[in-house]
């Protein structure tokens, strides 16, 4: 079987883009995650150019969305920015663009009218995204996100919002740090099936952080079941690369090195090993 392991960039946040290629590349992997403001600080045909040459692909961009505002020139100024989204990806080679809705409009308390903001800029475009080859991926996260950033908060709620296009046009992420406390969630992995475009994995460890943003741990230290998470992604049809993705800023102060090395490391131990006999 390939080696489905990605290092997406945001858990090496400060480690420059070539450091995590070229670290990528000497450990025979085939993946990389990569976030749309380093590389478009980098050149986003250089940074293409660069992930090709040392044989890896990108197995998403973070980040579109932000659809939620009740000013029509901002929505709009938003919907042109997923355009560019849309682009970056394509021109880098992902089919996968990670999208996070956008909270509650300032002053405002209409939850559904928000997530019919995010359905109507799914709508305007899915389309756009199926001709550039790139699938929309609907993210979920965690509740405690929903007023400032993210309106879609189970992936049952992502779900409700991708079923209403093509499976090519919009797709659902499977992220364990935002999913791993609903109590639906492996009966809305079955039902996902091939909307799932992207597993993300790292771990919940207490006490949160003071900013929840930077909450993320390294698999292993927390209380996510990885291993039964993965397991539920892969018999739900799902054999896409399994991104690392932490925020984190003990992380991000280390060595990106020691940082590469500890991640792969805990990911074959928590995300793939099947749990010992006691």
């Amino acid at each position: 079987m390939s080696n489905r392991y990605s290092l997406n960039q945001a858990t090496t946040k400060y480690w420059p883009l070539e450091d995590v290629v070229a670290t990528s590349a000497r450990a025979n992997l085939e993946w990389i995650g990569l976030w749309r403001e380093p590389i478009q600080e980098y050149g986003v045909d250089k940074a293409a150019k660069l992930v090709a040459d040392a044989g890896l692909k990108v197995s998403s961009l973070c980040r579109g969305g932000f659809f939620t505002s009740t000013d029509p020139a901002e929505r709009q100024a938003k919907i042109e920015d997923n355009r560019r989204a849309i682009d970056e990806a394509a021109t880098i080679g992902t089919p996968v663009l990670i999208l996070v809705s956008g909270g509650l409009p300032a002053g405002s308390r209409d939850l559904d009218g928000a997530r019919a903001m995010v359905r109507d800029g799914l709508a305007e475009l899915g389309p756009y995204a199926e001709e550039r080859g790139v699938t929309l991926a609907v993210e979920a996260l965690h509740p405690m996100f929903c007023s400032d950033r993210c309106v879609v908060s189970s992936l049952g709620g992502a779900l409700d919002l991708a079923e209403q296009f093509p499976a090519n046009q919009v797709g659902v992420v499977v992220d364990a740090y935002h999913l791993w406390w609903d109590a639906d969630l492996y009966r809305q992995i079955e039902r996902a099936g091939e909307r799932i475009v992207s597993y993300q994995v790292s771990d919940w460890v207490v006490p949160l952080p003071a900013d929840t943003l930077l909450g993320r741990g390294m698999m292993g230290d927390g209380s996510i079941d990885l291993r039964r998470m993965r397991a539920a992604c892969d018999a739900a049809g799902y054999d896409g690369p399994i991104e690392v993705e932490i925020f984190n800023q003990q992380l991000w102060d280390s060595p990106g090195q020691d940082v590469f090395d500890l991640a792969y490391a805990r990911y074959q131990e928590h995300v793939l090993q099947k749990e010992l006999p006691v």
